[in-house]
């Protein structure tokens, strides 16, 4: 028996983002340094999950609402690419290494969690291959640097959950959310625009294909913002806009609706939107990134 540490790479790095750990702290330092702190600390936020070029300086609008001091775990609740998954899986790691430093699974909640039967448990190969959760690591570890050997992560692979499947998922997670010492980070981009996405939907009445894209996302964004899982399910039905988080975000709001049964009082507000170009022709793609914050009062 080997009492080696069963470690997840950052497979990412140097591809998706900078391998070079200095390099990595300066930027993410950067992006940080022009992003503005709301009032109270996030208890969950809503990050993008592409190449840092492309969404680093939008997703520092939602980590610059983390408290490292009160923050003692971090659920990472990010959506399957690559392989087909209808539940939730827990990964086979231990430690998950960052160039900045490592982050360990907290393995007393993995325990509990793994004992309610909804879990799966995903290969560390589905593991390394999934970017959705790393690309959150190198910002959990910037954020949480003050207090570095006091936390824990709790990583989570979402996959297409129905409704009803978000809702249990939703209900299990409330008492965790309803813990200051937790925050919850919710891996997802937004709409995904152009042929090779499969996804085309363009009013005319917004102007140009980006105008368009954008007042798509950011009717979705205010139903986000009003915390009612049944409109946001509706909302999708309806124009079917690529956020490929959503089952992610639709675990969240329903963990929302859980506490508010229980009088808890919360909002939640996107603090930025951004593309990653902008669409003007039907051979032209873009994917579109948004930062928000979930504050308990």
């Amino acid at each position: 028996m080997s009492n080696r540490m069963v470690c997840r790479e950052a497979s990412h790095a140097g591809s998706w983002y900078t391998a070079s750990g200095s390099q990595l702290n300066a930027q993410l330092d950067g992006w940080l340094s022009q992003a503005q702190s709301l009032s109270g600390p996030a208890r969950a936020i809503i990050a993008p999950h592409a190449g840092y070029t492309y969404c680093g300086s939008c997703a520092a609008h939602a980590y610059k609402q983390v408290d490292p001091s009160i923050t003692r775990r971090v659920f990472i609740l990010g959506p399957s690419h690559h392989v087909p998954l209808s539940r939730c899986a827990l990964s086979p790691a231990e430690v998950y290494r960052t160039p900045l430093y490592d982050l360990r699974i907290d393995q007393k909640v993995y325990a509990d969690l793994w004992k309610t039967g909804m879990f799966e448990r995903m290969s560390l190969q589905t593991d390394e291959d999934e970017h959705s959760i790393e690309m959150h690591l190198p910002y959990t570890a910037k954020a949480m640097e003050s207090h570095k050997d006091e936390f824990s992560i709790v990583p989570v692979l979402v996959g297409a959950l129905s409704e009803s499947k978000e809702q249990e998922y939703g209900k299990l997670l409330s008492r965790y959310l309803a813990d200051p010492s937790n925050l919850f980070i919710i891996s997802s981009d937004f709409c995904h625009w152009g042929q090779r996405f499969r996804y085309t939907y363009y009013d005319e009445s917004q102007g140009e294909i980006y105008r368009s894209i954008e007042h798509l996302d950011k009717m979705g964004m205010g139903i986000i913002e009003q915390l009612d899982p049944m409109s946001f399910s509706n909302y999708l039905k309806k124009y079917h806009n690529t956020i490929c988080g959503r089952h992610p975000i639709g675990v969240l709001l329903n963990a929302v609706a859980e506490l508010k049964k229980s009088g808890i009082d919360m909002n939640f507000s996107f603090l930025n939107y951004a593309q990653s170009s902008q669409c003007r022709n039907w051979s032209d793609s873009s994917v579109s990134y948004a930062a928000g914050a979930l504050i308990v009062h």
